[in-house]
């Protein structure tokens, strides 16, 4: 690993335990990163949406709304770490270590990769579940009301 550069198994790991916060885009690109910042505001209003619904109960729509933005952030950043965890060493170093010595990747690079594969995946499915559900559990209540 190089100390200087930019390590891409440091930064797979980075987006796999903290994407959903943009800190794996501040290691590469520094605080001035716009997207870093655009990660925060989805990730906050989801975890909103489920203090939301831990308060007032499965019931409460706007935690229906916000619900699913955070797990779209977790499944973004799954997909960031698995992006930044294939991506070839030598374009890696291209990109982010042009002027220093090369920064190899191993096996912690592989491990973050599935791990951000199975996180990802099941997060995802779930998001996907949930939104559906809580859309279709909306529409029945929405068709009683209007057959009353």
């Amino acid at each position: 690993m190089n100390p200087t550069g930019k390590s891409k198994t440091l930064t797979t790991w980075m987006a796999f335990l903290f994407g959903s916060l943009g800190l794996h885009r501040f290691y590469l690109r520094g605080w001035g990163d716009a997207w870093g910042w655009l990660h925060l505001p989805p990730t906050l209003l989801g975890a909103y949406g489920v203090k939301r619904m831990l308060e007032f109960g499965q019931d409460d729509r706007l935690a229906w709304a916000l619900i699913p933005l955070l797990g779209l952030s977790i499944a973004a950043s799954m997909l960031a770490a698995i992006v930044h965890g294939l991506t070839a060493d030598e374009q890696w170093n291209a990109r982010f270590n042009p002027a220093g010595p090369a920064c190899t990747s191993g096996w912690g690079a592989v491990f973050g990769v599935l791990g951000a594969l199975i996180i990802g995946a099941t997060v995802l499915i779930a998001t996907i579940a949930f939104s559906g559900q809580r859309y279709f559990e909306s529409q029945i209540v929405d068709a009683r009301e209007l057959s009353r």
